[in-house]
């Protein structure tokens, strides 16, 4: 139309037989499509490999390294956030810092876990700050930590439980004194006491589960 009008503005026989000549190229469009507009853009999916995996994430900052133990650039693409993921946290935890973690929620999950963990070790395993996992079937975000391969005292008490499957979320997690102090899409869910007092040994990101990572940050 934005021809059509132009042309209709041009004065003089030039101007109409070149009007005449523009409707005859193609049909008009139909009435809805004046008042409906272009079709909304719909969100592409994330590619993923041919296993499953999730191929490309974004990193919002820099203080996260790759699983090769390389620094990685903020707002650089790399092919290393995919599930189960293991991520470097540079200079560990203390007071201040925050770890963030975005992502969505697959379409018929169970569940999903999101640990912080001191080193990643399988033999013996890697003591465990804080592990949150959600948990579908019951509608609960359970929290616990795991100290040479003891298991400390569950915790389960929520306001509501957040996570909706095919749905993006929000994660952060931040440190202070004494406490982690968890957001879900901007809400304070709860706080989890430190049960690792060296909190600069809290130098690993571990997610694993029904889910996609978007953003690590």
């Amino acid at each position: 139309m934005a021809g059509s009008v132009a042309e209709r503005d041009g004065g003089g026989e030039c101007g109409r037989a070149h009007g005449r000549e523009g409707r005859r190229r193609g049909p008009l469009p139909s009435p809805g499509a004046w008042l409906l507009g272009p079709e909304p853009r719909r969100r592409p999916p994330l590619p993923r490999f041919a296993g499953g995996g999730r191929q490309w994430g974004k990193l919002e900052d820099g203080h996260l390294n790759n699983s090769l133990g390389s620094p990685v650039q903020t707002d650089v693409y790399f092919p290393r956030l995919i599930v189960p993921f293991c991520g470097h946290i540079k200079g560990g935890m203390r007071p201040g810092k925050k770890i963030l973690v975005m992502g969505i929620v697959d379409l018929n999950p169970e569940s999903f876990e999101i640990s912080l963990t001191c080193g990643d070790s399988k033999d013996p395993p890697a003591d465990v700050a804080i592990e949150l996992k959600a948990v579908f079937t019951d509608k609960q975000l359970l929290r616990n930590s795991c100290i040479s391969g003891e298991r400390g005292e569950e915790q389960s008490a929520i306001p509501y439980f957040p996570f909706i499957p095919d749905q993006p979320f929000r994660v952060e997690i931040l440190c202070e004194h004494p406490r982690f102090r968890v957001f879900v899409d901007g809400h304070q869910l709860f706080d989890f006491y430190h049960r690792i007092e060296t909190l600069s040994s809290i130098d690993t990101i571990k997610i694993n589960g029904d889910l996609q990572i978007t953003k690590l940050g």
